[in-house]
């Protein structure tokens, strides 16, 4: 297959990369035009066979790039954090509005546009739903909407803290988070929740990639909203 991976120098869409070419895969990275991540994901990326693309974060050469490339599927795998939305005078709402919900809608109606239909696979988070407090689930809710509503084949996946000790971008408070409630979720299961562990404990970007690839080739798993447990079923992840 073919795959268009936004937010291909993430934590989540760099394993992505990696893994859909050791499975053979064709990968086209997509790098934010300007973006100080360029030269290194070339460096990591094109020894590895995928192609670095810059194509501006605007509908119409998105759209023309797509058809261009008659890709197979779409991967957004895009996010922000609070510190980087603060550093370019973003908060609160806004910052999530933006980029969350408003470039994940913008590549979702450039690939409707494209006419080629590819399979939108789009990474969401653990308890979106419509009536969320936080304005961050209330992005992705509305991003979630934006991709079952735009006429394409899709995949959304749901999984909870996406961590581990292989992450380069520093989050010490998310990673914390991750620790403590692995930490709780593995006496539980001691205690016999399994599956509440199960459901709950952090994945770390390798399995996610792999839950993601394997959802991106099935084409059963269309139309799906995959859980926590659902893709790491899929990853094949075990304990």
């Amino acid at each position: 297959m073919r795959f268009w991976v936004a937010g291909a120098t993430g934590y989540t869409g760099s394993a992505f990369v990696r893994e859909a070419r050791a499975a053979g895969h064709d990968v086209i990275a997509h790098v934010r035009p300007g973006s100080a991540s360029e030269e290194r994901a070339r460096g990591a990326f094109e020894p590895l066979g995928a192609v670095v693309d810059t194509t501006a974060w605007m509908v119409d050469p998105l759209r023309d790039r797509l058809r261009a490339e008659r890709v197979d599927a779409v991967l957004c795998l895009i996010g922000t954090t609070r510190k980087r939305g603060l550093a370019e005078g973003m908060k609160g709402t806004e910052m999530y509005d933006k980029v969350d919900y408003g470039l994940t809608a913008m590549l979702v109606s450039a690939a409707a546009a494209s006419g080629t239909r590819p399979c939108f696979v789009y990474l969401s988070a653990m308890g979106v739903r419509e009536d969320a407090r936080s304005p961050y689930m209330r992005a992705r809710w509305k991003a979630e909407t934006a991709v079952r509503n735009s006429g394409l084949p899709f995949v959304i996946a749901r999984p909870g803290f996406i961590s581990g000790s292989d992450r380069e971008e520093r989050r010490p408070a998310e990673r914390v988070g991750a620790v403590v409630a692995d930490g709780l979720l593995a006496m539980a299961g001691v205690l016999g929740a399994r599956q509440l562990r199960d459901t709950y404990r952090s994945m770390d970007a390798t399995t996610l990639a792999r839950a993601l690839l394997s959802a991106a080739t099935d084409p059963n798993a269309r139309h799906q909203v995959l859980e926590a447990d659902s893709l790491r079923m899929r990853a094949g992840a075990t304990g």
